[in-house]
C-alpha cells in the first residue's frame, strides 16, 4: 500500500474524529478512545508483511499495545482535573505526559517480574 494514501486514510480519521468531537463531547470522546490507530497500524503491517512475520508482527503489536495503554490511563484524569482548576492546557498536558512517562517506567520495571519486557 502506498504510503501516501497510509497517510491521507490515517489523517482523515484524526480529523473526522476531532469534528466529530466539536460537536459532541460524548461522542468524539466515545470515538477517539476506540483503538483505531492501533487497527490502522495493525491492518497496515497486516499488508506489508507476508506469511509467519505477518502474524507475529501483528500479534506483538496488539500484545504490547495492552501494556502501553495501562499507563496512559490516568492521564485522562489528571488532565481534565487540572483544566477545572484553571490550570492552562499546556500545563495540563506536560503533566499529563510526565505522570504517563514515570507510570510507563513504574509499569515496565513491575512486568519484568512477569517476564514481559516492554523496554
Amino acid at each position: 500500500m502506498p504510503i501516501v494514501l497510509k497517510y491521507l486514510i490515517t489523517a482523515v480519521v484524526v480529523v473526522a474524529v476531532s469534528e466529530i468531537a466539536k460537536r459532541s463531547d460524548k461522542l468524539g470522546a466515545l470515538i477517539a478512545a476506540l483503538p483505531m490507530v492501533t487497527v490502522l497500524a495493525m491492518t497496515w503491517m497486516f499488508f506489508e508483511f507476508k506469511g509467519q512475520e505477518q502474524t507475529e508482527k501483528v500479534a506483538n503489536h496488539a500484545y504490547y499495545t495492552f501494556w502501553y495503554v495501562i499507563p496512559t490511563m490516568p492521564m485522562f484524569l489528571l488532565m481534565p482535573w487540572m483544566l477545572r482548576k484553571g490550570i492552562h492546557y499546556s500545563w495540563s498536558l506536560l503533566a499529563g505526559c510526565l505522570l504517563t512517562a514515570v507510570l510507563f517506567i513504574i509499569t515496565a520495571y513491575i512486568m519484568k517480574w512477569f517476564d514481559v519486557d516492554l523496554m
